[in-house]
């Protein structure tokens, strides 16, 4: 392997190349009506039940999400199912009721999202992601801020992941394309050398051929050990690329299985992916 860890030369369509031990499976928990068999997760969020705020309704019920090392992890489902939420409550940004998170076999239900970070979680918003005002390289030395040593290398990886951004390291980032936005929040992340990347929609509102890129370097994330957990709406490319899907409908698990396994659930294409 070259010095980039985020490169290789390996077909990057490939999405089984992302779980190379052939590890099981992790199956569907408590609140499907399946047994639960998550321990070996690296990070889940296990048989969430809350919303935001402490009065506020129940967005979550009994819904548990997971990820394992270097795999990616796709949540999916209509509109207002708590996609987003089920992801921001692994990150701590919402009150949990019931349920907890552990994240490499530690507990962390009652961290900050700030002490998360610091545990090796990166998080990606769908919105508001990046400092407009300050350059692509400014962004990135901000993703730095937990960081005591020479992070030049790390910034030197991402450049070599998206080289566009090489191209702009001195262009205000609020300056570029919708895509060229979502590579420098992604980017900012990766600064922090997380062990776990949550993605809220990453490509939400690029065109087709940028999704493609986009979803190509996510993998290449993926295959340096990184595990993903990613919210997508566009279903069907996001299973494509998964080692596991989450559907969600109302806040709950309806249907839990590999990728290819749900795009070839007749039902699942039938409710969610338009048949």
């Amino acid at each position: 392997m070259s010095g980039n860890p985020y490169q290789d030369d390996r077909g990057n369509k490939d999405a089984t190349i992302t779980n190379p031990s052939g590890r099981g499976e992790i199956e569907v928990s408590t609140g499907t009506g399946h047994g639960s068999h998550t321990a070996e997760a690296f990070l889940i969020g296990d048989s969430m039940t809350g919303g935001y705020g402490k009065s506020g309704p129940d967005i979550l019920h009994d819904c548990t999400v997971a990820v394992n090392k270097g795999e990616i992890a796709v949540i999916v489902g209509p509109n207002g199912a708590g996609k987003s939420t089920a992801m921001k409550a692994t990150f701590g940004m919402l009150n949990l009721r019931q349920g907890s998170v552990r994240l490499d076999g530690e507990d962390i239900t009652g961290l900050t999202p700030q002490a998360r970070v610091v545990k090796g979680m990166g998080f990606v918003p769908q919105t508001h992601n990046i400092f407009t005002s300050m350059s692509v390289q400014e962004n990135l030395e901000m993703g730095a801020f937990i960081r005591t040593d020479n992070f030049k290398t790390t910034m030197e990886q991402v450049f070599d992941l998206f080289p566009i951004l090489r191209d702009k390291r001195n262009q205000p980032a609020g300056e570029l394309s919708g895509g060229q936005r979502q590579q420098v929040a992604v980017g900012r992340a990766l600064m922090t050398q997380p062990k776990v990347l949550l993605l809220d929609e990453p490509t939400a509102g690029v065109s087709p051929i940028v999704m493609d890129e986009l979803f190509d370097r996510i993998i290449e994330v993926a295959r340096t050990g990184i595990s993903i957990l990613m919210v997508e709406q566009n279903a069907r490319q996001a299973l494509e690329i998964a080692d596991k899907g989450y559907v969600l409908v109302q806040g709950a698990n309806a249907h839990t299985g590999t990728g290819k396994g749900l795009l070839a659930d007749e039902e699942v294409r039938k409710s969610f992916l338009g048949g």
